[in-house]
């Protein structure tokens, strides 16, 4: 995928992309962006087969009380899309990363 540059450019896209979206923003708007970052990181390197490992918090307990309903939670994967492609990621690239998060989807919507 293009290692840990890719996925630092990948997440502070994706932090860009939040940021400028209202609807999206204000579930991260008491967030410590600082550590979402950092842990974001960890995720997707390690999810993506990176030689990293993610030291944060559980996706249920992350999400747990936000109360994400599917058209913000779409939206979000809307911004990741677009980061990933401000990264430069290809199409099949882009879905490879999307397929190894889909199976999360249920710990994040209606928590």
């Amino acid at each position: 995928m293009g290692g840990k540059p890719t996925v630092e450019a990948i997440t502070d896209n994706f932090i860009d992309e939040i940021s400028f979206n209202k609807d999206i923003y204000r579930y991260f708007e008491k967030t410590n962006i600082t550590r979402f970052r950092e842990k974001f990181i960890e995720h997707l390197c390690m999810n993506t087969g990176g030689p990293c490992t993610y030291t944060g918090d559980t996706m249920l307990k992350v999400h747990q009380g936000q109360n994400i309903n599917e058209t913000d939670f779409n939206t979000t994967v809307d911004l990741l899309v677009n980061a990933m492609k401000k990264a430069g990621l290809t199409y099949p690239q882009q879905n490879q990363v999307l397929k190894v998060l889909a199976p999360m989807r249920g710990e994040m919507l209606y928590k």
